[in-house]
C-alpha cells in the first residue's frame, strides 16, 4: 500500500476576529504526547503536532501529512518507510527532520508512561533514519494497522531541541509543527493560534481557538453555550440536553450538529464468575436485552443499536449478534437456553456501573437492563454503582460478574475493536480467551495492508464472539456538537469516525 501526498499549504491565517471558543466537560490531561491517552489530550495533539499520516475528513484510511509518501516495503507488513515533506518546521523555527521523528517514537517507548500511548507501539522494534528525510520503521511482527496507529495522537512528532528524551515536559508548553500553536494552557482554558510555519494539508478557517474546560459540570457548559459565552459545546452535554435544544429548532440561539462516531459500549461478562461464567446465562441475556427500548428511554435516540464488535462504518462490520439473537427480545428462547443448561431457578445477578467514567446515564441504562431481565421472570437482577477508582479495582480483583465498558477507538480500523478485547493483554479484564481468535484470526488480519482482504477473518471472529458472548455490544454513539447560530458548517467535519476534532474546519460569521 503506497500513500501519496495531497496538496495544500498554509502560510497565513484567517481574520483575527474569527477566534472560536469551544467548551467541553472533559479535561486535557497532558500537553506532552508521550503521556496523554485521553480524548481531551488527543484533541490538543491532533491540532498542535503533525504526524507522518493523518485521517482526512470523513475518511478512515490514513493519508500523508508530515510525510510526502509512506509505503510498506515488504509483503509481510513488517517494514514501513516514509519520506518527509520538504520545508517542514516546528513552531519555534527548527527544521523537522527524520531524526526528530525517530526521537519522538523512541521517546514514547523509552518513557513508557502508564498514562501514555506507548502501548499502541508494541509492535515497533526500531526506527532507522538513512537520511534527513527518510524514516524506516522495523516491526517485531506483521502489523498492517501501523499506518493508522502513527496517524493518531501516538504518532505526534516533537522537536529534539524542545523535549528531553527521558522525561515528560512539565511546563504545560508544546512545540509542534501542526496547524496550531499552543499559546497558553491552564486549569480553565487552552488558547491556540494559527501556526504561520505550518506546511501540510489543513487550511485553517479561523484565527485561533480557545478550548474552555468545564471539568464535568454539564449544567455550566449548557448555560455558557446558551448565554453565548462559548460558540460550540462539545463532549459534555447530556442526551437530554441535546434532545431539548434540538426540539427548540434554533429558538434558543443554538443548533445541534450530528455526526458519526465509532464510540461503543458493551456489557462485559467475567468468565470466572460462578453465574456470568455460564454460557447459558450469557446467551439468555443476549436474547432478552432490548437495545431499541434502551436507546429510546435512556439515550433519547442519541445512540444506535450495536449488534457487532466492529461498529458500522468500519471495515469488517457485521451484524453477528442480530443474526444470532435477533432484535426483538425473546423470553421463550432465553428460557429454552437456561432450561437446556439445567437452570430452573431465577438467575441472581448484579450489574455494575460507574457514572464517573461513562456518564450519569450509565446508571440509568444498567437499571433499565436489569428491569428488562427481571420482566422476563427468569432473572433477579439489580444495579450497583461505584466511583471509577473502586470500579476498576473491583474488575481487577474479579469481584464483578457483569459490568459496563465503553470504548473510544484510537484509530478507525477493525483491529482496534477486537485485538484489545480478545488478544494478549485483554483490556476488559474478564478472563476470556479463544485460541482460534488469538492464535489464528488476529495474527492473520495483521498481515495484510489491504484491509478489505481481512474482512472474512473479522467476520468469523465476530461470529465466534456472538456464540460465546464474553461481551454483549449495546450501542454505537453518534457524535454531537451544539453550536451558536453564527457558527458555520465546518463543525460537521469534526464529527466523523476518525475521532479527530479539526480546529481548522471551524469558522463563524
Amino acid at each position: 500500500m503506497s500513500l501519496l501526498a495531497g496538496c495544500g499549504f498554509v502560510t497565513g491565517s484567517a481574520d483575527e476576529g474569527s477566534r472560536i471558543v469551544v467548551g467541553m466537560s472533559d479535561d486535557v490531561l497532558a500537553t506532552d504526547p508521550a503521556s496523554g491517552y485521553d480524548p481531551g489530550s488527543w484533541m490538543l495533539f491532533n491540532n498542535v503536532f503533525q504526524s507522518l499520516l493523518s485521517f482526512p475528513k470523513g475518511g478512515t484510511e490514513p493519508r500523508p501529512e508530515a510525510a510526502e509518501r509512506c509505503v510498506f516495503t515488504d509483503s509481510e507488513a513488517r517494514t514501513y518507510r516514509c519520506v518527509l515533506r520538504e520545508g517542514l518546521r516546528f513552531s519555534n523555527g527548527d527544521e523537522v527532520t527524520a531524526q526528530d521523528v525517530k526521537f519522538s517514537f523512541d521517546r514514547v517507548l523509552g518513557i513508557d508512561d502508564p498514562a501514555g500511548p506507548a502501548v499502541m507501539l508494541n509492535t515497533l522494534d526500531r526506527v532507522e533514519t538513512p537520511d534527513d528525510r527518510t524514516v524506516v520503521f522495523r516491526l517485531k511482527a506483521p502489523d498492517a494497522t501501523f499506518p493508522s496507529k502513527i496517524a493518531s495522537g501516538a504518532g505526534s512528532i516533537v522537536s529534539r531541541a524542545a523535549y528531553e528524551h527521558d522525561r515528560l515536559r512539565a511546563d504545560g508548553g508544546a512545540v509542534g509543527s501542526g496547524p496550531y500553536v499552543l499559546e497558553r494552557f491552564d486549569d480553565d482554558e487552552a488558547v491556540f493560534s494559527v501556526n504561520p510555519r505550518y506546511r501540510g494539508t489543513a487550511e485553517p478557517k479561523n484565527s485561533g481557538v480557545v478550548l474552555r474546560f468545564f471539568h464535568g459540570d454539564r449544567e455550566a457548559l449548557k448555560a455558557a453555550l446558551l448565554k453565548g459565552e462559548v460558540d460550540i459545546a462539545y463532549r459534555g452535554l447530556t442526551a437530554q440536553d441535546i434532545a431539548d435544544i434540538d426540539r427548540q429548532n434554533g429558538s434558543a440561539g443554538a443548533d445541534v450538529v450530528e455526526g458519526s462516531s465509532a464510540e461503543v459500549q458493551h456489557l462485559v461478562f467475567n468468565l470466572a464468575d460462578p453465574v456470568a461464567g455460564q454460557l447459558a446465562v450469557r446467551q439468555a441475556i443476549a436474547h432478552l436485552v432490548d437495545r431499541e427500548e434502551l436507546i429510546s428511554s435512556v439515550y433519547e435516540d442519541t445512540t444506535v443499536p450495536l449488534y457487532s464488535m466492529v461498529p458500522a462504518g468500519i471495515i469488517g462490520h457485521t451484524t453477528a449478534f442480530f443474526d444470532r439473537y435477533g432484535a426483538v427480545p425473546s423470553k421463550e428462547k432465553a428460557a429454552a437456553v437456561l432450561r437446556e443448561a439445567g437452570i430452573t431457578d431465577k438467575v441472581r445477578l448484579t450489574l455494575w456501573s460507574t457514572p464517573s467514567r461513562y456518564g450519569p446515564a450509565t446508571d440509568e441504562e444498567l437499571t433499565e437492563i436489569a428491569a428488562q431481565l427481571n420482566a422476563s421472570g427468569l432473572f433477579d437482577a439489580d444495579m450497583r454503582s461505584v466511583e471509577y477508582e473502586q470500579y476498576e479495582k473491583g474488575i481487577e480483583d474479579g469481584k464483578y460478574g457483569v459490568y459496563v465498558k465503553g470504548w473510544v477507538p484510537d484509530y478507525p480500523d477493525p483491529d482496534n475493536f477486537t485485538a484489545p478485547f480478545f488478544g494478549d493483554g485483554n483490556v476488559l479484564g474478564n478472563g476470556y480467551r479463544n485460541r482460534e481468535i488469538t492464535d489464528r484470526l488476529l495474527p492473520r488480519t495483521a498481515e495484510d495492508s489491504n484491509r478489505l482482504n481481512a474482512e472474512a477473518d473479522f467476520g468469523e471472529l465476530q461470529r465466534i464472539v456472538a456464540e460465546e458472548v464474553p461481551v454483549l455490544p449495546l450501542w454505537q454513539a453518534k457524535q454531537y456538537a451544539v453550536v451558536r447560530r453564527d457558527v458555520r458548517d465546518g463543525v460537521f467535519y469534526c464529527l466523523d469516525l476518525s475521532t479527530v476534532f479539526r480546529f481548522w474546519e471551524l469558522s463563524k460569521d
